[in-house]
C-alpha cells in the first residue's frame, strides 16, 4: 500500500509559477514510477508528466513541455512538479499516482495502482 499526498497548489496570475510536492509513504522509497495527470472541469484526466523510479528518464506532455519540469528525491520519498509561464488554461485539480506494473515511466493512466486526492491549481489571466 502507498499513500501519496499533494501540496503547493493554490492561485496564481498568468505567467506566474507553482511547484507541486507528492509525499509517498508506505513502501520502501523510490521504487515506482510517478506521475502527475491534471483533470480540468468537464474534462477527462490527462498525462502531465512521469519520471522513472530512478529519476534518470522523464516525459512530459507536449502541452507543458519546456514550462513544466517532473522531478524525485527518493531520500525524501518526494516527487515534484515545477511549473513555469502558467497560461489559464492549466488550471485543474492536479494528482500524482505510482505505478507498480511498469519499470520507466508511463503515460497511461490505467497503468497507475495508487493515486492522490489532488491539488487546486488556479491560473487567473
Amino acid at each position: 500500500q502507498v499513500q501519496l499526498v499533494e501540496s503547493g497548489g493554490g492561485l496564481v496570475q498568468a505567467g506566474g509559477s507553482l511547484r507541486l510536492s507528492c509525499a509517498a509513504s508506505g513502501r520502501p522509497s523510490g521504487r515506482f514510477p510517478m506521475g502527475w495527470f491534471r483533470q480540468a472541469p468537464g474534462k477527462e484526466r490527462e498525462f502531465v508528466a512521469a519520471i522513472s523510479w530512478s529519476g534518470g528518464s522523464t516525459s512530459h506532455a507536449d502541452s507543458v513541455k519546456g514550462r513544466f519540469t517532473i522531478s524525485r528525491d527518493n531520500a525524501k520519498n518526494t516527487v515534484y512538479l515545477q511549473m513555469n509561464s502558467l497560461k489559464p488554461e492549466d488550471t485543474a485539480v492536479y494528482s500524482c499516482a505510482a505505478s507498480m506494473r511498469v519499470q520507466d515511466w508511463t503515460d497511461d493512466l490505467r497503468l497507475y495502482d495508487y493515486w492522490g486526492q489532488g491539488t487546486q491549481v488556479t491560473v487567473s489571466s
